[in-house]
This record gives structure tokens, sequence and C-alpha cells, in this order.
């Protein structure tokens, strides 16, 4: 028989934790403004990371050892000692990007228990924001190379939709692991000839003192890029591409490609039955299905007021696209997760619900007029800070409707008066704030019941002019990936 008192170990701990008096480890966090006390045998005991910090540090004239971490924040550090010491972590009221961050320094300090356990409620409970925060995620956990189910998560989304990685701007500055992931799998949507000239770009730019002119580049310089690549090159599926793209897109870059290999390809070329020594890897799959399913959802979840056609071009704006999205190419999912007519319009419930929600679209259709007037944040929505947030990518717009025959769009000129959060000082009143340009605001605490609302766009908060003052409408609130409608039919 074996009794456990867990709880009370765990407690006693963390008294030994705020106790002053026996301490040997001081541990400086935040630039080394904040510090915390700590005793070195229960470090070690609970982290191989602290073990080996510890046997390299000296201790100073107290006997003391000094461990400094100046780019980890003191909340963060406070949660992670509470858990080396009494294995009790809170994560109350605590918005994701403090989980998703927990999750990187429990990593880091090899606490393996606690960080995959953090990466488990990050995908089972917290998908929207991982999906939201795209981006940032998916660069982070392949430079770390620890979260093998949050990459397998990723990458699930990048195979559906490649374009999210391969053609955005910093699609170079990917790590070598997450394109590798990537190349390895068979459903990954794109043809063969299209991968290969992504690689060649990536691998190019990882060399930046190859000669611009390939026809300059001389045996050396092949050998450089076909190391870089070495870990891609055996994922190509190089059987199944066709004469013309062998010869126009692989041919100049053979000297890359293994010579029994590049023999291999020209003999499959013209006698695709004769057997051949290398490995011959299934042509990737494609997912027919996947794109009429997606466009049967944007028609389920839009309104009379969003179309298809509206979401290409909001899709286009958010990427900078000089050209608009086909309603068959938009690269985001919409979903709704709020309805006026089901959750009301009051400027609370939009705080209440839309609160750490990034990438959000707003959009007002103007009551009488086939006027839709929006903006986007690509910044989360706080409803605990007030005060401006900056960023270069928000931007205010009209779109073509009815006797509207053009759209607008209008982008933010000073980033740091771009949104501003004003549900701290007044959540009744007010509700999301595009600079001095576009404000969702009511006096009755009901965004349909007044006219308090506004879209007159200041010329010092962004280059166009959208032509529209007080304006009573009926209101929906969007995100890519996410959909928010808030809509009185």
């Amino acid at each position: 028989m074996s009794l456990k008192f867990f709880e009370k170990l765990s407690q006693n701990f963390i008294e030994l934790l705020s106790d002053k008096d026996d301490y040997n480890v001081i541990i400086e966090v935040e630039n080394r403004e904040k510090s915390f006390t700590a005793h070195s045998n229960i470090l070690k005991y609970r982290s191989s990371y602290f073990r080996q910090k510890l046997e390299n540090i000296q201790s100073n004239e107290k006997n003391i050892k000094i461990i400094t971490k100046p780019s980890i924040s003191s909340k963060i550090f406070d949660v992670i000692l509470k858990y080396i010491y009494g294995g009790i972590v809170n994560l109350e009221k605590v918005e994701t990007r403090f989980i998703f961050d927990l999750m990187l320094i429990a990593n880091e300090f090899e606490l393996e228990e606690l960080s995959n356990k953090l990466e488990t409620i990050l995908i089972e409970d917290k998908a929207s924001w991982l999906k939201t925060h795209f981006s940032l995620v998916y660069r982070t956990i392949f430079v770390k190379e620890n979260f093998k189910n949050l990459e397998n998560f990723c990458n699930d989304i990048v195979v559906k939709y490649p374009n999210l990685i391969f053609d955005s701007s910093d699609f170079t500055s990917l790590p070598e692991s997450a394109l590798v992931s990537l190349l390895k799998r068979d459903d990954l949507q794109m043809k063969e000839v299209e991968i290969w000239d992504y690689i060649i770009k990536w691998g190019i730019t990882q060399n930046p003192t190859l000669p611009t002119n390939l026809g300059d580049w001389k045996k050396e310089n092949f050998l450089t890029l076909k190391t870089t690549l070495q870990q891609c090159l055996p994922h190509i599926r190089y059987f199944h591409i066709t004469n013309i793209e062998i010869h126009d897109k692989f041919r100049p870059y053979k000297k890359i490609i293994d010579k029994q290999l590049w023999e291999d390809i020209n003999q499959h070329l013209v006698a695709p039955d004769r057997p051949i020594k290398s490995i011959i890897l299934p042509a990737r799959s494609v997912l027919v299905t996947k794109l009429p399913l997606r466009i049967t959802e944007l028609k389920e979840s839009f309104s009379t007021i969003i179309s298809e056609d509206h979401a290409a071009e909001i899709s286009s704006w958010i990427d900078s696209k000089t050209a608009t999205y086909s309603i068959a190419n938009i690269p985001y999912k919409f979903e709704l997760i709020l309805c006026g007519t089901r959750d009301g319009f009051a400027p609370q419930t939009f705080w209440n619900i839309c609160h750490d929600h990034a990438c959000t679209i707003v959009v007002a259709k103007v009551k009488g007029t086939d006027e839709i007037l929006g903006g986007y944040n690509p910044l989360a929505w706080n409803d605990k800070y007030y005060g401006w947030m900056e960023t270069k990518d928000s931007f205010i717009f009209s779109l073509k409707n009815g006797n509207i025959q053009n759209s607008i769009l209008s982008r933010v000129k000073v980033n740091k008066r771009a949104i501003l959060n004003l549900c701290k000082n007044d959540p009744n009143d007010y509700g999301p704030y595009f600079g001095y340009g576009f404000s969702l605001f009511s006096k009755k605490s009901n965004f349909n019941l007044d006219s308090f609302s506004l879209c007159d766009n200041s010329p010092n908060y962004y280059e166009k002019r959208i032509k529209h003052h007080q304006i009573h409408f009926l209101l929906i609130i969007m995100k890519y990936l996410k959909l928010l409608e808030n809509l009185k039919q």
C-alpha cells in the first residue's frame, strides 16, 4: 500500500522558494532588472539545463552562483520556478501568446514534461491562435526543432495552402529543417517543377556571393549550391516531371544533381519501363476535392453583405498583392465566430468575444445605401490595454457594391497611431478603432441604435480619403482563417 501526499509536498517546496535565508543561486532576467533566488540542488535535479549551467559557473565571495537570462520576462520565469519547485502551473487568465512563450522557455530549460503539455494545450485548445499567428509559430518551432506535434499541425496546413510559406516575402529566410519537412510530404499541393524553382531560389539566397548571371557560374559555384541543398535534393520527385520541365528548369542546374541520378532521369524520359539505379519517390498526391470544399464553406459562412469576391479582394490587400485573388485561389479560410443576431451588438460583446483575436477585418454596411466600409487590424484586440497600438499593415477600405463602382483601399500612414484600444477606459461605448479614420462607437451600447460610429479618415493617418461621416449600419467582423460576423439581416 502506498500513500501519496503530493499537494502538501508541493506547497512546502513553493514555500522554500520564498525562503531568502538559504538560497545559493540568483537568476537575473529582463536585462538584469529582475532577479530570483533559488537552490542549486533543486534546480539541478529538476533540469539538466541548470545542472550543466551550474557546473560551469564559479561561486562569488558569498558562495552564490549567478545565472543571467536577459531575454526572459520575469512573469514567465516566475511560472518556470514555481513549476520546478512545486509542479504547479497556473494558466488562468493568461493570453495564448504567454502560453506559447512559456512553452519555448520550458523547452530551453529542458523541462520536457512542461513543454510537451503546453504544446498539447496549444494544439487542442488554441488552434485558432496558432492559425492567426501562423508565420511566428511556424518559423519559431522549426528553429527549436523539439516540437514535432506543432510541426505536424503547421505542415498539415501548409501542404494544403503552400502559398502561405512559399509565396511569403521572407520565404528565403525559412529554416532548412522547415523546408525539408515540407519536401518530405507526399501531399504537398504543388507542382514538382514549382518546388524545384523555390528550392533553387532558397539555396541561392543562402549564398549571396554567387554570381547573379547563371552563365558566369563556375564549377565551385555549383558545388556551393549543391552543398547548401544537400538535405533538400533527395526529396524532389525527379521521375514525375515532363521532358520540357527537365530541359528548361533542371538541365541548367544539372551539375548539382548526382551523375547517376541525372543519367537515370534522362533514361526514364526516353525508356520509362527500363530499370534504373536511383530511388523513385512516389508522385505527390493531388487533393482535388479540397478547394471546392473550401469554397462551399465560404458560401455557407458569408451573408448577403460580404461576398466571395469581397473576400478575395480583402485577402489580396492583406497580402499586399497588386492583383486580386480569384475566388478559387483565396489563401485563407473564413469561419463564423461572432454573430450580432445571436450575440448582440453591444461594444462590450465585441471585446468579450474578440479579445486576443488578431488579423480581424471590421466591415460596416451603411443603412439604406450600397456602401460597405471597413478596416483591417493585424494585431490582437486587447480588452486590458488602453492606448495606441503600432503597425504598418493595417488599412481601411470601401468595397465596390451595387452602385459603388470601385473599391477604395487606404493603408495606414502613421504607424504609431494605427489602432486605438479604448476598452479599458470605456468598454460600454467603444468598439474597434482605426486611427481617427474608422471607428465603432455607441452611447446606447448598441451599434445599430445610434449614429456615433464614423468613417472619415484624416490624411494624417491613412493615405486616401473615404467619404462618409457618422454612420448607422449593419455590422460584420471577420478575420482570415476565422470569420467573425456581427450581422442583423
